[in-house]
């Protein structure tokens, strides 16, 4: 072990020890030996042991700990430290911008443990509210933690969709725009994408040589029919290859394993054309209902279209309002004039405003009385910008036992109640069942939001019974919500055809905290699709007088 590895051991004891607010007296003497001990002109484990002691700025607790690292390899007060504080703590030192005190007050003041966290933080404008990190800070961290995550290797759907147009066209540069298919997870508008994938006609020898330029990307795998590379921003770009049948190389690729096991199943004499546009013919000559990518990933669909057409998936032109919306009364950035005004030149009919509850403290959370100011607030607005419409509405929080987090009394004043858990997100499924439950059953509950409290990539969320909840929402007449944020995107899209065949609506919904947050609405439509979802399925979908009917009959099925 070299004097550089000695010293970042030190350094990152030092810096561990200062994030779980150790004696600052205690971390410093550890950075300054890291310090010395990099600035040293002799090795230490070159350095008999009696004479390391004697070094200046190495005293007896460091000396000590020295021997240690170079006998065995490790420091035990190191491991001790590390094993004290969460790995996704722990690698937020990797973010430029943010030290050791900043940490500290990410982790035990904000209650925030993964990068992830800390990202949707920054987006939701929350560090702001904290001593030490204004916007310009909050800016910085975040741009620093986008640079960070771009090269993990795997990829929000957001994030490839920007990265997709730049690809695409660099491929159709190479081999022309008729050589060059999207296929795969990507084209299925899955979640979390990790390759890349398209179909390229043409052979492997003609391939390869093109892309030998400046910066060439790396392959990692090469087979006769296939190419996997490696892009300089860690996402990987596979290759389906070969000129053969352009319809059949972009039908097996498109879909998932499954789907296409059980579909050669189902039509086991299955002909391909040398059409190289689409893959929608498939279908045409098998006289079945056309099969959208985005649903093929179980083979369950199969049969639904040999029984009936498709019905149409919703899209985002669909949506009429924006339900679940935060405005500057809690942690959002803007007025909720200034969102209605947003709204209402993007066409929409209403506006939900959901702004967070008293026990949602670190967001700024409504107080009994600052609820009576906005309500006021918000029936000014509504004569001002009629006939768009502002509805009154609050994110509760609910509480550890499952209840919400206002009387009864107060919950009635609103016109729709959105209960979500934000806190004690350290669950097993008894208990996170038992919370969701009491808060479905409460007569004021009209959407569950974010069902499972997952941050894509960055935080799984409670484990729940899916189909449990599903079942109490569909008995207690409450509407499940598609989270659109893309680092949400919960509930999941795998469970919205048993919401579906339970006569439970979905609610997509932006939990947008700035302007640009109503953008996100797309990524929430896009997931649905998977789920099979149509419009008359989603509560968004509803027109201004529809929206209106419903919460009021959906009042009267609750007895309230």
């Amino acid at each position: 072990m070299d004097n550089f590895a000695i010293a970042e051991n030190f350094s990152l004891l030092a810096k561990l020890m200062d994030i779980n607010g150790e004696n600052s007296f205690k971390s410093r003497s550890y950075s300054t030996a890291a310090f010395n001990i990099e600035k040293l002109p002799v090795q230490l484990k070159d350095t008999p042991e009696e004479k390391i002691f004697s070094i200046r700025g190495i005293g007896e607790g460091v000396g000590t700990k020295i021997i240690e690292l170079l006998t065995t390899g490790k420091l035990a007060i190191l491991e001790e430290w590390i094993q004290k504080t969460p790995p996704g703590v722990v690698e937020m030192l990797n973010i430029k911008g943010i030290g050791p005190k900043k940490i500290h007050t990410i982790w035990k003041e904000m209650g925030i443990e993964s990068i992830g966290e800390l990202q949707y933080a920054c987006h939701e404008n929350r560090l702001t509210l904290y001593k030490g990190f204004g916007e310009k800070t909050q800016k910085n961290v975040l741009e620093a933690i986008e640079f960070y995550t771009q090269h993990q290797g795997q990829f929000l759907y957001a994030e490839a969709e920007i990265l997709f147009p730049q690809i695409k066209a660099y491929l159709e540069k190479l081999f022309t725009a008729q050589k060059v298919l999207i296929t795969g997870a990507y084209r299925r508008q899955l979640p979390i994408i990790e390759e890349m994938e398209f179909v390229i006609l043409e052979e492997n020898e003609i391939i390869k040589p093109r892309f030998l330029s400046a910066q060439p990307p790396e392959l990692l795998e090469e087979k006769s029919d296939t190419l996997l590379y490696e892009l300089k921003n860690g996402l990987k770009l596979r290759l389906f290859t070969g000129r053969g049948l352009p319809e059949e190389k972009l039908f097996r690729t498109t879909g998932s394993p499954e789907f296409i096991e059980a579909f050669q199943k189902s039509f086991p004499d299955l002909k391909f054309s040398n059409n190289t546009e689409s893959d929608d013919s498939v279908f045409a000559n098998l006289n079945l209902s056309f099969i959208p990518p985005c649903l093929r990933e179980s083979g369950k669909i199969i049969q639904k279209a040999k029984e009936n057409p498709l019905p149409p998936l919703i899209q985002p032109e669909d949506i009429k309002g924006l339900i679940h919306s935060h405005s500057n009364w809690s942690d959002g950035m803007n007025t909720i004039e200034e969102m209605a005004n947003e709204l209402i030149q993007k066409g929409y009919e209403y506006l939900v405003i959901s702004d967070h509850s008293k026990s949602a403290f670190y967001a700024n959370g409504l107080s009994e009385e600052r609820i009576r100011e906005q309500h006021r607030y918000v029936d000014e607005l509504n004569s001002k910008l009629h006939p768009f419409k502002i509805f009154k509405s609050i994110e509760c929080d609910i509480l550890n036992d499952g209840k919400l987090d206002y009387s009864d009394n107060l919950l009635s004043t609103f016109d729709l109640v959105i209960a979500s858990v934000h806190s004690n997100l350290k669950m097993t499924e008894e208990k996170a069942m038992a919370r969701l439950m009491r808060a479905i059953e409460n007569p004021y509950t009209t959407i569950l939001g974010h069902m499972t409290g997952r941050l894509l990539l960055s935080r799984n969320g409670y484990p729940v019974d899916h189909k449990k909840l599903i079942d109490a929402c569909a008995k207690n007449h409450v509407v499940i919500e598609l989270n659109a944020h893309p680092k949400r995107l919960d509930m999941d899209w795998s469970y919205i055809d048993y919401a579906i065949e339970n006569d439970v609506l979905i609610s997509i919904d932006p939990d947008a905290h700035a302007l640009e947050g109503f953008d996100d609405i797309r990524y929430g439509v896009l997931a649905a699709q998977k789920g099979g979802l149509t419009k008359e399925q989603n509560l968004s979908s509803f027109s201004l007088r529809k929206f209106e009917n419903w919460l009021s009959a959906n009042k009267k099925r609750k007895g309230i």
